[in-house]
This record gives structure tokens, C-alpha cells and sequence, in this order.
């Protein structure tokens, strides 16, 4: 069973409002067994609305359409969806009731364009709307089913829990199997070298199957499976995750949907260890990453931005003659990442210190080239390690790839240690 989701508003094509609504529509249809092959955006416009009805039902078995369902004259999902089945509109008499209720709850009049939100299609099933006024729509029409939604997610979110999923159960679904899935949380390894290492799998994949998802500085994979019991679908998704796991043993850092940054602290809280770092080019983003995480109070002692030599020096007691004058090696070096990764932990006593400094851009520092990064890991007890790092982007870029390069060999450090 295959399903479009149709978003319908200008305000999503201007970018004003963020289109979670699809998220969510997927990702619930997905554990009925729904497949969501498209997603579609369209603004409020009668004839590019029933063009792309004709599209989406043409490919799909269910067209789900969230949005313009209002009172106002350009909320047409409701008219476009009858013309094109060839029907009609009516006023549902439940909706038009809870229309009148609500104004004169309120001592106010209702004005005629309000009525709009209790038009239904002929021939259809009212959905009510538990938090808001305007009524949903449920229609089957040669084989394809068309299902009209709210578009503010507190309306519509209710509606598809309430309303939608009896409705298909009742009327579509029979031998659906419900998708499941695990998202495999990889670092340190970018996203077409993981996936030249996982070609054969991906090349061969039926079932379960596999699909790649990159953001800066992290991969994630996404293995799905259709199966008629939890039980079932995780034994093949194990069993899959432990074949990825074995290619690839030293980048996968977790089995759910969790940034690095999260299985660090939870790594370091349950082993009673603490950080703390010294930063330059990425401006305490490391910190600002650490402490998004709940809980990382029991593991985070404290950190310094030490952007300019000066701070370097006075703050982190990092020798001036190791950042200035003609030999020197410079702020933005391996031999600055050591000091400070080192001087940081002795300053906080903290079990481990982190260290970066390069040069971010956009223009060069000190005649190196923009992107050239050293970061540095300092333990208790144990020889630190400082990595040189070339990454290509923007500034926001260069900065982001520098933290989660710091974070993976952290991560690596830990898991050495936990073993």
C-alpha cells in the first residue's frame, strides 16, 4: 500500500512556516505498513491543487492532504479534492453545530465564511477535530483514498490518532504489515566512504533494507523491516545491524537515533569520569554541544574560549614563545592543541581534557590555510593523542566538523577505556 502526502499552503513555499507535519505523517503511516513514497508541497491555488491530485493519485493508493481546511477564501483543499472526484460539498450538521456552540460560548456572531470549516465531501466521513473548528474528510473514490487534514499540527496530530487510523484499518488496511526500524549512528567516517564499505550489503539488500542519511559530521542508517510482530523484526534487524557493525566496528556509536554528544555523556557519567576543554576556533561549540545533552552536569567541569594568543597564554598558560616569534609553531598548531588539551584538564583536575584550534576562515591565520584543525584529547595517566584535521566548508561548517572529529575521538577513547 503506497501513500502521498500533499501539503497544501504558500506559506510552506515561502519557507515562513517548517512542514513537520509530513515528518510525522510518515513516520505513523510507516508503522501501519504505509509506504510514503512522495511528499508533495502546493501552494493555495485551485487548479495546481487538483494537478497535483491528479499526480499523487495516479502513484498512490492514499493521498493524504493536510492544510486548507480553514474559513478563509484561499483554504480550497476541500473544493479541489470534489471537483476533482466530481462531487459535491455539503455542511456537515455535527461540525456546524460545534461552529455555533463555539461562537455563542463566546457572545459572538459567527460570520458566514466561518461556515466553510464544516463543509464535507459527499459521499465521505466527517473526521472530527477534537482541538480546533474545521472538520476532516475521509473519501474513497476507484480504488484511492483520500484523506483531508487540518494543517496546524495541535489539530492535526489528534485527528490522524483518533480519526484516521480507525478509519483505515476499517476501510484500506487488511494485510498491512507495520514498517520497523533501527537508525545506526555512525561517526568519523563520511558518508560515501561508509557507503563504499557497505556496498555489497546495500547492493544485495531485500529485506531488510538499508538507506543512508548524512548531516555534518555524522551518518546515519536506516534499516527497515516489514514484519507481523515486534519479535520478528527485530531478529532480522539484529541480525543485519551486527553485519554493518562488523564492517565497520570502529564508527558506529550507537543502535538508535542519538547524536554523539548524548552517548558520551551517558559513557561518562556511568564510568564517574569528567571533562573539561579549551577551545579557539570553535568558540566553546564543543561545551555549547556537551551541555545540550540533560545530565551532562555530572560530567562537565568547565571550559575556556581562549580565542586570542593573549587568552591562550594568560588563561591556559599555554608559553608565548610556543604562539609567537619566527620559529615559533604557532597557535594553530599540533604542539598548542597539546598544551591546551593538557594545561585544561590540570587547571579543572578533570579526567579528561579536549582541545581544538585551527582556522575556521574565512581568511587565513598565520599563512595556514583555511580548514587546517588540530584537536587535542589529554587523560589522567595517559599519553595524550592530537590529531590534524583538513575539512572543507564554511566557517559554520569547518566549526561543526571540528567539534564531532573531537567528540568521535573522544567516543573511541572511552570505549577503549570501557573495555
Amino acid at each position: 500500500m503506497k501513500a502521498e502526502i500533499i501539503a497544501v499552503g504558500t506559506e510552506l513555499l515561502l519557507g515562513q512556516i517548517v512542514n513537520t507535519n509530513a515528518q510525522f505523517l510518515s513516520r505513523e503511516l510507516a508503522g501501519m505498513g504505509i509506504d510514503v513514497y512522495y511528499q508533495t508541497v502546493v501552494g493555495d491555488n485551485l487548479s495546481r491543487l487538483k494537478e497535483a491530485l491528479q499526480l499523487s493519485s495516479a502513484r498512490a493508493d492514499i493521498v493524504i492532504l493536510s492544510g486548507g481546511l480553514g474559513p478563509t477564501q484561499d483554504d480550497l483543499t476541500k473544493e479541489a479534492v470534489a471537483e476533482y472526484l466530481g462531487t459535491k460539498l455539503h455542511y456537515d450538521r455535527l461540525a456546524l453545530d460545534k461552529l455555533e456552540r463555539f461562537f455563542q460560548d463566546r457572545s459572538k456572531p459567527m460570520t458566514e465564511n466561518n461556515k466553510r470549516q464544516a463543509l464535507a465531501i459527499d459521499g465521505g466521513t466527517p473526521l472530527d477535530n477534537e482541538t480546533g473548528l474545521a472538520v476532516g474528510n475521509a473519501v474513497s473514490k476507484d480504488g484511492r483514498h483520500y484523506i483531508l487534514l487540518p494543517g496546524p499540527p495541535k489539530e492535526l496530530i489528534p485527528m490522524f490518532q483518533q480519526e484516521v487510523k480507525p478509519w483505515l484499518l476499517q476501510h484500506v488496511l487488511t494485510d498491512e504489515l507495520p514498517i520497523y526500524s533501527k537508525m545506526l549512528k555512525f561517526a568519523g567516517i563520511g558518508e560515501s566512504a561508509l557507503d563504499d564499505h557497505l556496498t555489497d550489503l546495500i547492493t544485495a539488500q531485500n529485506d531488510p533494507t538499508i538507506a543512508l542519511y548524512a548531516k555534518d559530521g555524522e551518518v546515519t542508517v536506516r534499516i527497515s523491516t516489514k514484519a507481523d510482530s515486534e519479535l520478528k523484526a527485530m531478529e532480522k534487524l539484529d541480525q543485519l545491524q551486527a553485519e554493518v557493525e562488523a564492517i565497520v566496528p570502529d564508527h558506529m556509536y550507537a543502535s538508535q537515533d542519538v547524536p554523539i554528544e548524548q552517548v558520551i555523556v551517558d559513557l561518562m557519567a556511568d564510568q564517574g569520569l569528567t571533562l573539561s576543554a579549551a577551545e579557539s576556533c570553535t568558540g566553546g561549540l564543543v561545551m555549547e554541544t556537551l551541555t545540550s545533552i540533560p545530565g551532562s552536569a555530572t560530567m562537565l567541569r568547565g571550559g575556556v574560549v581562549c580565542y586570542t594568543n593573549e587568552m591562550k597564554h594568560k588563561l591556559v598558560n599555554v608559553p608565548l614563545h610556543l604562539l609567537e616569534g619566527e620559529n615559533a609553531a604557532g597557535a594553530v598548531s599540533a604542539e598548542t592543541a597539546e598544551v591546551l588539551c593538557e594545561q585544561i584538564r590540570m587547571i579543572t583536575d578533570s579526567d579528561f581534557g579536549l582541545s581544538i584550534t585551527g582556522v575556521a576562515g574565512p581568511g587565513y591565520a598565520e599563512r595556514k590555510p583555511i580548514g587546517l584543525v588540530y584537536i587535542g584529547i589529554a587523560e589522567r595517566g595517559k599519553k595524550t593523542e592530537v590529531h590534524e584535521l583538513h575539512i572543507k566548508g564554511n566557517r559554520e561548517t569547518i566549526r561543526v566538523r571540528a567539534t564531532k572529529a573531537l567528540l568521535y575521538r573522544l567516543w573511541r577513547r572511552l570505549k577503549a577505556t570501557e573495555q
